[in-house]
């Protein structure tokens, strides 16, 4: 008989998030799972880790018939994923699968994205990894429409790996599943927010702000992740965490800064 493949589910949203349950749902009909994630919402927080207070990661039981075992982590999404390594699994999972977030981590939000930071530690730590979002921020967000595709994808790098330090970011656009056209692998789109402050006032005088701003995307590519939402495709972008500008480097030495 075939080994179950060991699978680390985590993301941002928070373990009780329904994105994660629904992921969950997938990934016991591919293999044995382990999940590790925040005890609370952790978006936007990028790949930052905790290094200036305690860490908690206590057993949880969220649903009395599930099988998997589950943690909750006071940390963030990059944390659960260390301490699953180093600490409950004591050796590294076939593949971690972070999501499925409420909302779209296409584009310039990859950088900012706490479901990307996890696929991010995870691939850093030599593990097969997937980022999935879909693009709906609503709680009551219809997941079951992207199950098929979480399975297919999920599979597929199980059968045939990935490249080195590369991790895979999937965004599912807001549609019926007969209504998605299937999958396309993409470049990032060159877009970016453009952001504005809401300045205000408190009671006792204190100015505060609230961030706001719009979504920006001057990329006119038909081979973009957002080409491919706003047209009924999942996007498929493989990301690199090398972050090393290689076309730079002739450029820099020309500099003469040694003299």
């Amino acid at each position: 008989m075939k080994k179950k493949p060991l699978i680390l589910v985590t993301n941002d949203d928070g373990i009780t998030a329904p994105g994660i349950r629904a992921l969950i749902s997938v990934m016991n009909e591919i293999g044995d799972v382990i999940v590790v994630a925040p005890d609370s919402p952790q978006s936007g927080m990028g790949h930052a880790i905790t290094v200036n207070s305690t860490l908690y990661c206590s057993p949880i039981t969220i649903n009395h018939d599930d099988v998997q075992l589950e943690y909750s982590c006071s940390g963030t999404p990059a944390d659960c994923v260390k301490l699953a390594v180093n600490e409950i699994l004591n050796k590294k999972p076939d593949i971690c699968v972070s999501g499925i977030n409420h909302g779209s981590n296409s584009s310039i939000n990859v950088i900012y994205s706490g479901t990307m930071s996890a696929a991010v530690e995870a691939g850093v730590e030599g593990i097969p990894a997937i980022g999935f979002s879909l693009c709906d921020y609503s709680w009551e967000a219809d997941f079951d429409s992207v199950k098929k595709y979480v399975k297919t994808i999920t599979e597929g790098v199980l059968k045939n790996g990935m490249p080195k330090g590369v991790v895979l970011n999937v965004n599912f656009p807001k549609l019926k599943e007969n209504e998605i056209k299937g999958i396309k692998v993409c470049r990032q789109a060159n877009a970016r927010w453009v952001e504005e402050f809401d300045k205000r006032t408190n009671p006792m005088g204190r100015e505060y702000y609230w961030l706001t701003g719009k979504f920006v995307n001057q990329d006119k590519g038909e081979d973009t992740d957002e080409w491919a939402l706003a047209n009924g495709y999942v996007s498929l972008v493989p990301v690199q965490f090398d972050l090393t500008a290689h076309h730079a480097i002739q450029d820099l030495n020309t500099w003469n800064l040694n003299e």
